[in-house]
């Protein structure tokens, strides 16, 4: 069985959130809810945290034999085979564990290892990506059809949804005025803050629990200079939390940039985990009012 350390597997995570921004590559075409047909699902390899989390949600975890590293959610897949970063899968890798098919997030590749898969002959199902309920909903959708449970996956969805925009709808009662501005840091390497702009799964979470996302000018994720993050003027600073933290508080807080915004001044700091805060699945609504209890107390 293969396995990842705690510090690796954040970075991996950390990168994982970069896998539909910057480069813009998307490797797998991503299903359509009417086109997808039912696989064989005796031996199910998942990739992405939310699929992963989708198959079990629905009853049919005991078929997943194998997963990716950014599928760590229920605790119990962490038993089986890890078949390594979703954007960085060998061909080797995934067929070693005989998948009868593969169900993966859109983004997953590269391209290399998705064609060897298709002259293998192996189903496979890209589910795709999405930053708000309707988007979670199809994901469940286009998992259920695939799995030939689609009425188990109408009511997992409507369920999930209908938490989601409730969620959603308390966090909006937040007055314009009194919304946070919220720095999302995805790593510090060197000192070089590399932040979430708009079109992101931070950005996308920021949103829904009632916040300002301080970074928004931009698309996708960016190393920010000192003068960005001065300019930025966040009330918060995110961060993810799994697999052990790439930086300290103390010395995030240290970084003489980050020291003159009212986030530093404040020393305020947030941190949640990396599945729960951008994998957009069924514990979305969960990631919502922690975020914004978090952010806005209650």
């Amino acid at each position: 069985m293969m396995s990842v350390s705690g510090t690796r597997r954040h970075a991996l995570l950390a990168f994982a959130a970069l896998s539909l921004v910057n480069a813009g590559v998307l490797f797998g075409a991503p299903a359509l809810a009417d086109e997808v047909k039912p696989v064989d699902a005796s031996r199910l390899v998942t990739v992405g945290g939310a699929v992963t989390e989708i198959v079990f949600d629905l009853g049919l975890g005991d078929k997943v034999i194998a997963r990716d590293t950014t599928s760590y959610f229920p605790e119990k897949v962490n038993r089986l085979p890890d078949i390594g970063y979703m954007r960085a899968l060998s061909p080797e890798g995934v067929l070693s564990v005989n998948p009868s098919a593969i169900l993966m997030i859109e983004g997953s590749g590269p391209r290399e290892t998705l064609d060897v898969l298709a002259k293998a002959s192996v189903p496979v199902i890209t589910v795709p990506e999405g930053y708000n309920s309707a988007a979670i909903a199809n994901k469940i959708m286009i998992v259920g059809k695939a799995l030939d449970v689609e009425a188990k996956a109408k009511e997992l969805a409507d369920k999930v949804g209908a938490d989601v925009d409730a969620a959603a709808a308390e966090a909006a009662k937040v007055p314009d005025a009194e919304r946070k501005r919220v720095l999302f840091v995805l790593t510090v390497t060197n000192g070089k803050i590399m932040a979430a702009g708009s079109h992101t799964a931070a950005d996308g979470i920021l949103k829904l629990a009632g916040a300002v996302n301080a970074t928004g000018g931009f698309h996708g994720y960016k190393p920010l200079n000192d003068e960005a993050i001065i300019g930025a003027k966040p009330d918060v600073i995110l961060m993810m939390d799994h697999g052990g933290p790439s930086v300290s508080d103390e010395e995030l807080l240290a970084n003489p940039a980050v020291a003159l915004t009212p986030a530093g001044k404040d020393h305020k700091v947030i941190r949640m985990s990396s599945l729960t805060l951008l994998g957009f699945g069924p514990r979305t609504a969960d990631a919502i009012r922690k975020l914004s209890q978090s952010l806005y107390g209650g």
